[in-house]
């Protein structure tokens, strides 16, 4: 038992030393994509600027985003690492790969039936969360064939998701830290070399979201077989471990989904106002995403399999030294970024998006929208700590 005390000389904000070098790692790697992120976000900005086709863009694209980040990543990805970290410490391989078989034919199945009834049902779908364009029938009829496109890419990066937290679980946070990449470079591509393919250039991107699902899902396989963990979809809803990820989704699904529904109300709500106010959201959400996805999701994607197998070995006392060192560190990181996202807002939207179709007006008007964004940087980190 002595294994499991901190020593009484250790600050209480000291990590085990493999949690600080997977958060470096993780950290780091998602630096790069989001750095990757800003390019793309720029050139979208330069090719689209806050106009109506943009909005309806960053509608279509918002949409599975949305529902991925609430269900796969978030409640999902929640409920299944603590019992995929569970079976790995107290069962052995061909149990842990039956559970992966059998909630991989439970997610899949899930998945396909959603996909098929949204992209179906895409002009109802439209009307709900883009219900400030029903009055413009272009506007209207533009955002539903985006979402049509872009919809099944909620299929596949949801698949790239559990792939993911595969990987995480058996510390290989490399691959899932870098699959994010792809997303950013094929609409960079779609951007810069795909529009010329078509006469609506928000067509392009839509194009380049799905081609960057499948890419993400495809990409994590090899690793998956390194492991001999490629998953053979089963549905067995009688599994104890599938039921048990199911009714842990249930109370994951409150603790991710009030932030994220709110985020998708902001843009409902800005479909009502004038034409290019779901832009300067999205492209002030783009510089919060930065510190919140470099810092908060790698602490999140690295805690929560360590969390998961100290709970499993009831070793409580490190369990807290972890949880107080990820407090510790979203302290440090978010008060300082706060201060400077607020001070900074508008003269680093002019830096990084005031170029070809993005003007003046909208860059003050997202600056707005930023430093709104910004004051609840410190909640939003800290709940991707506490909620896993």
């Amino acid at each position: 038992m002595c294994a499991d005390k901190p020593t009484s000389a250790s600050p209480l904000v000291e990590p085990p030393p493999p949690l600080l070098r997977s958060s470096l790692l993780v950290s780091c790697m998602t630096m790069c994509s989001r750095v990757l992120g800003l390019a793309r976000d720029i050139a979208i900005a330069f090719l689209a600027g806050a106009t109506a086709h943009a909005d309806a863009f960053f509608v279509a694209f918002k949409v599975p985003q949305f529902l991925r980040r609430l269900f796969a990543e978030g409640a999902f990805s929640q409920a299944f690492v603590p019992v995929l970290s569970e079976y790995q410490v107290t069962h052995d391989k061909a149990l842990v790969k039956q559970l992966i078989d059998r909630v991989a034919g439970l997610l899949g199945s899930s998945l396909i039936v959603v996909t098929s009834l949204f992209v179906i049902g895409a002009p109802w779908l439209t009307a709900v969360f883009a219900m400030g364009f029903l009055h413009d029938a272009d506007k209207y009829q533009l955002t539903v064939s985006l979402v049509q496109i872009t919809f099944p890419y909620l299929l596949f990066i949801s698949l790239a998701g559990f792939f993911g937290a595969i990987l995480n679980t058996y510390q290989r946070f490399l691959i899932p830290a870098i699959t994010p990449v792809i997303l950013n470079a094929c609409l960079i591509v779609a951007a810069l070399w795909g529009v010329s393919w078509f006469d609506e250039p928000v067509f392009a991107l839509a194009w380049g979201v799905l081609c960057a699902g499948v890419l993400q899902c495809l990409f994590q396989l090899p690793f998956l077989a390194q492991l001999q963990l490629v998953p053979a979809p089963k549905i067995v809803l009688s599994d104890p471990g599938v039921r048990r990820v199911l009714t842990l989704m249930v109370p994951a699904l409150f603790g991710v989904s009030v932030s994220q529904i709110n985020l998708l109300l902001d843009t409902v709500l800005a479909t009502f106002l004038p034409s290019g106010s779901v832009s300067w959201l999205y492209y002030s959400d783009r510089l919060v995403e930065l510190p919140l996805g470099v810092f908060g999701v790698a602490l999140s994607t690295v805690i929560l399999p360590s969390l998961s197998r100290q709970h499993a070995v009831r070793s409580t006392n490190y369990f807290q030294q972890t949880l107080r060192w990820a407090t510790f560190m979203v302290l440090v990181i978010a008060l300082p970024a706060t201060v400077a996202l607020v001070i900074l807002a508008k003269p680093l939207l002019i830096t990084l998006f005031q170029y070809g179709a993005l003007d003046h007006f909208a860059v003050t008007m997202a600056s707005y929208s930023l430093q709104a964004y910004a004051c609840g940087l410190l909640p939003f980190m800290l709940i991707k700590v506490f909620a896993p």
